[in-house]
Formats: structure tokens, C-alpha cells, sequence
């Protein structure tokens, strides 16, 4: 595949246990190994459930004084943020990236694949521009806005295609 222009951006959303952590890392997976792609992901998390530091070691000492701190090790680079970040702010620390996923946050301005498996939420509508679901949804009992692109879960392929086409430039 052709390299695509660097930068495009493209957001997931549906409730929880939907699948979308599973086609992201399908995607991510797909792109970064098939289409010799650089992904970033970003994930959301509106209930501050995730850890990423083991008490009582130095880097979480340092995070717990409410400094800005940055971990680096000849394998990763890890960075300990103590204030909610914008999407530009995010999309500076990446830098280099051809894909950006983000999972969640459904009120930035970036092109939406909402998923969704079993049933359907109609509040997703008006700021979903593609449904990801699968058989379990009957998409005939359900009146989908015209605008809106029906992609197969289970086909990674086929999401980034949609994505490489209607992705957002950032």
C-alpha cells in the first residue's frame, strides 16, 4: 500500500463492552505491521480508573508531588501528566504518527466510528459518521440517518479503509 499523507486522526465511541478496544487493536495491529503505518492512540477514560504507576517506586513518587514528569528508558518513554490535556496537546506529544486512534471522547471534532454489538443507541446518532456492528444488530428495526456509513466489526481492513478515506487531517 501507498503511504498515506501523515497525520490523520479518527475517533471510536459506543458503550461499554461494545468492542471497542478489541477493533482498535485490531486496526492498530493491522496498520502498524501491514501498512507499515506510526499509530498513536489515545484513550479516554471518563471515570480515572486506569493506573500506570506502582506505589512506593520512584516515578510515582515523583508523579505524586504533581509535577509533569517524563520516564524514560531505553525501550519506552512514558509521561505522567497531572492536568486534563486537549486533543492538540495530545496530538504534540505524539508528534510523529501517520494514524492517530482515539477511543472515546466523543465531543472533539474528529470524523466517529461508533460500535456497537446486541443494541443500538439512537443518542449516538447525531455525531456518528460510521456504525461498526456486527449480525446481532437487525440495522432494518432501526431507522439509521442517512449520512451514516455501516462497516463491518469483524472486517479490520474495511474500518481503516473508512478511516483512510475519511479521517481527519490534524
Amino acid at each position: 500500500m501507498s503511504k498515506v499523507s501523515k497525520r490523520l486522526a479518527v475517533a471510536f465511541t459506543g458503550p461499554s463492552n461494545s468492542g471497542k478496544t478489541t477493533l482498535i487493536l485490531k486496526v492498530a495491529r493491522k496498520l502498524i505491521h501491514e501498512h507499515k503505518l506510526k499509530v498513536a492512540i489515545i484513550k479516554h477514560d471518563p471515570k480515572d480508573k486506569a493506573h500506570f504507576d506502582v506505589e512506593g517506586k520512584d516515578s510515582y513518587k515523583f508523579s505524586d508531588t504533581g509535577a509533569e514528569v517524563i520516564v524514560t528508558s531505553p525501550t519506552r518513554t512514558t509521561f505522567f501528566s497531572q492536568q486534563h490535556s486537549e486533543l492538540d496537546d495530545m496530538i504534540r506529544l505524539f508528534d510523529d504518527f501517520d494514524v492517530l486512534l482515539v477511543e472515546g471522547l466523543k465531543n472533539l471534532p474528529l470524523p466517529r466510528i461508533s460500535v456497537f454489538r446486541k443494541s443500538l443507541d439512537s443518542d449516538y446518532f447525531s455525531y456518528m459518521d460510521a456504525l461498526a456492528t456486527d449480525s446481532s444488530i437487525d440495522l432494518d428495526a432501526h431507522d439509521l440517518p442517512k449520512n451514516i456509513d455501516v462497516l463491518d466489526l469483524n472486517n479490520a481492513q474495511e474500518v481503516i479503509e473508512w478511516i483512510l478515506t475519511n479521517a481527519k487531517k490534524v
